[in-house]
């Protein structure tokens, strides 16, 4: 989970430095904010995979759950930055209504982290 974490940390950043020097001048200036919105998300959620194994480590802490969170926050970027990613860049209508799925998958893998973190505050 950890090692997950991490490459998708390094591939947010290859797509972060893509957008800022790879894009410009090719997409608008309005797609590359929905491109860098993309990248702040695929960042963010990465690092979230990244504590949540550390966190898994942890005794008290329940595997389901952590892999169920786990599995919401990759899913998450796949749907959620992956549909504004392909946005950005000019694809299909039909990725728009997924981005709000990656959205509520981020959602619950956040609810059920704070459960994992919950748990095994309480187990000592």
């Amino acid at each position: 989970m950890v090692a997950t974490g991490a490459l998708l940390m390094a591939l947010g950043v290859i797509l972060g430095a893509f957008g800022a020097h790879g894009l410009e001048g090719r997409i608008t200036p309005e797609k590359i904010e929905v491109w860098k919105t993309g990248v702040l998300y695929h960042l963010l959620h990465a690092l979230g995979i990244v504590a949540l194994g550390l966190l898994a480590a942890r005794p008290g802490v329940s595997s389901g759950i952590v892999t169920a969170a786990f599995v919401c926050l990759l899913v998450g970027i796949l749907f959620f930055s992956g549909s504004i990613y392909g946005l950005a860049l000019g694809g299909p209508r039909w990725l728009g209504p997924i981005t709000p799925l990656g959205g509520l998958l981020f959602i619950v893998g956040w609810v059920l982290f704070a459960w994992v973190a919950w748990s095994a505050d309480r187990a000592g």
